[in-house]
């Protein structure tokens, strides 16, 4: 190779990464908190918590972290700070609590996320996004899911993220 091919070569190979994503900067900054379970079922009722059920409300809180950061799109805080906080609450109605949580992150968004549990064969995953600026839901998304075992929890987070969160423009702050 000539060392002028060689020159452009290299100019386009360092440039290249500059141009594939946007500065992380420039990015809305999302606090996703770990997901939450509200069992009506019977089962829950007569047994209680479960521990597999446990684990898949934090794999699914950790796919939506991991999808949204690889996206390009997103710049994810990590929730460490206030977790033990959100775990003390009901996410879904502590009257903004999430958001307050997100703003002591320095978010721009905060995504929570509810798996309603009727029975073991019937569940349905609701993720809702928050402006932090304004506590307003600027996103909301369910989906039904069959079966309570891991495949349906990961495929249904799946599809919400890239049919629902990835779609273009979805949840941006205005």
């Amino acid at each position: 190779m000539r060392p002028s091919c060689r020159a452009v070569f290299l100019l386009l190979a360092l440039a290249a990464p500059a141009h594939a994503q946007a500065p992380a900067a420039s990015l809305p900054k999302v606090a996703v908190f770990d997901f939450e379970l509200f069992d009506t079922s019977l089962q829950g009722e007569t047994d209680g918590p479960r521990s597999d059920e446990h684990d898949r409300l934090l794999r699914a809180g950790d796919q939506i972290r991991k999808g949204l950061a690889e996206s390009g799109r997103y710049a994810i805080v990590d929730i460490a700070p206030v977790n033990a906080a959100a775990h003390e609450k009901n996410l879904q109605a502590c009257g903004g609590c999430d958001v307050q949580l997100a703003q002591q992150l320095g978010a721009d968004l905060a995504v929570t996320g509810v798996v309603q549990k009727v029975s073991n064969l019937i569940l349905n995953m609701n993720i809702y996004m928050r402006n932090v600026r304004t506590g307003h839901i600027v996103a909301s998304m369910s989906a039904d899911l069959r079966g309570n075992n891991d495949e349906s929890w990961t495929r249904t987070a799946s599809w919400l993220l890239r049919n629902r969160l990835l779609a273009p423009d979805f949840g941006k702050p205005q």
